[in-house]
């Protein structure tokens, strides 16, 4: 059985809820990625996402310089293990509905990396259209529908 490890992006970068919401954007503008991991020191506390500065900062007008990306993260991460079975973490993902999810060292319980859909569909087969399929169904909306 595959594990995490074998197939999970190594190379992640983390960004300091203190930064500032423009600092998180420029990072994911160089590393050419969506979400980047917020971390104190070792300790994984949230994600920030592209989506999240659109949303939570652009959206509501906070100043990109002034904004940290501990007011526009998301708290209440997924997270997995190196050691843990792939289609375990398939599954984790799915009922999340997320398309990334952190990696953290089952001993140290640092961050050590990253797995996305992408590195499931070129390093994993099994079930991988099972997965983006229950990711991609859309959720009701979590807001009040306007009546006409």
């Amino acid at each position: 059985m595959q594990q995490v490890a074998e197939i999970m992006t190594r190379d992640v970068t983390s960004i300091s809820p203190q930064e500032s919401v423009r600092r998180a954007a420029q990072m994911m503008d160089e590393l050419n990625v969506g979400a980047i991991p917020v971390c104190e020191g070792d300790k994984l506390i949230g994600m920030v996402t592209d989506r999240d500065i659109t949303i939570r900062a652009v959206a509501a007008g906070a100043s990109p310089d002034d904004t940290p990306v501990q007011q526009v993260m998301t708290g209440d991460v997924s997270w997995c293990f190196d050691d843990q079975p792939v289609d375990e973490v398939m599954e984790q993902m799915r009922d999340a509905q997320i398309r990334r999810i952190p990696v953290m060292d089952h001993n140290t319980q640092a961050l050590i990396g990253i797995v996305s859909l992408g590195d499931l569909a070129t390093k994993h087969s099994a079930e991988v259209d099972r997965t983006l399929e229950d990711i991609s169904t859309p959720s009701q909306p979590a807001r009040p529908q306007l009546n006409s």
